[in-house]
């Protein structure tokens, strides 16, 4: 049941992630990286807001349990909190850009093939053990991102970059294990707002005039941003990076029904088949989970 919990997590995070165009869509005549300002700085006010009227509990255990670690231990939290924060503002600008200047198709492309990038690396680098089903739905995945690259292999390396970098994120945060996980997102979410400060500062700040630019600009912050990372991040406690991963699937397929039937979006029938083909890939390699076979065992990255 606990690790249901988990599963569960993963799952509500990617499903909400695949409405996020319906946010971006209408502020899209505001710059690419000014919308990637606001979002931060709404999502910096808002989780400094919650942590300092419920959490502060919570912020004082974390300070110290990280006094308390060995230098060993603090130098790799703050290496993997620090370069967590690199790649999720990397990830974010780019999807922003690739959704509202290129087509939301390109960016559901980018989370297509994140999950295999992901598995592989997540067996590469922490050492998880993958079963022979679960390489058969990869070799899956990939054969329906092939199709899907021929029939539409524009803007690529935007495509790769996205997916690169959420992978990487992924990979960093399931050993990132000594704080709690949202301290952890509290502090990328600051750590990005100072990074690109210094470039507001001095090219100087946009303020749109369109009241409904601040509604959508709150909820992507609080919708699109925090509820989902937390709930990433709460998945990564309990289940492989490699499963958190190829959850991302639910992602894309959900930005694609969006872009073909709401945006009108042109789609043959050699993308929707490479679709079904990564719909297959998910069961199979879920498989063990969805006939509640023994659950794997979570390695101690300890």
């Amino acid at each position: 049941m606990q690790q249901s919990k988990h599963y569960l997590a993963a799952f509500l995070a990617f499903f909400i992630w695949g409405f996020f165009s319906l946010g971006l869509k209408p502020i899209s005549y505001v710059n690419s990286f000014d919308i990637l300002f606001y979002r931060i700085s709404f999502a910096a006010v808002f989780i400094l807001l919650f942590m300092g009227l419920f959490q502060y509990k919570l912020i004082k255990k974390d300070f110290q349990t990280f006094t308390k670690l060995s230098s060993e231990y603090r130098r790799k939290t703050i290496f993997l909190t620090l370069i967590g924060a690199v790649f999720l503002g990397l990830n974010w600008f780019l999807f922003i850009f690739v959704v509202n200047k290129i087509n939301v198709q390109s960016a559901s492309f980018a989370y297509l093939i994140c999950p295999i990038i992901t598995a592989f690396l997540a067996n590469i680098i922490l050492k998880e053990d993958l079963k022979k089903h679960q390489w058969m739905a990869i070799c899956i995945s990939f054969t329906g991102c092939v199709i899907y690259f021929f029939t539409n292999s524009s803007h690529l390396l935007y495509a790769v970059i996205i997916a690169a970098s959420y992978s990487f994120y992924l990979i960093s945060q399931r050993s990132n294990i000594f704080l709690e996980k949202f301290t952890i997102l509290a502090i990328q979410i600051l750590l990005i707002f100072f990074v690109i400060l210094p470039y507001f500062l001095i090219k100087g700040f946009y303020i749109p005039k369109y009241v409904s630019f601040y509604a959508y600009a709150t909820v992507i912050a609080l919708l699109f941003t925090l509820v989902p990372l937390y709930l990433n991040l709460f998945a990564l406690k309990g289940a492989k990076a490699s499963t958190v991963g190829i959850m991302l699937y639910i992602n894309p397929i959900i930005t694609l029904i969006i872009a073909v039937y709401y945006y009108k979006e042109a789609v043959n029938v050699f993308q929707i088949a490479s679709y079904l083909l990564i719909l297959c890939s998910i069961v199979i390699y879920n498989k063990d989970y969805i006939i509640r076979k023994q659950p794997p065992i979570i390695k101690d990255l300890q």
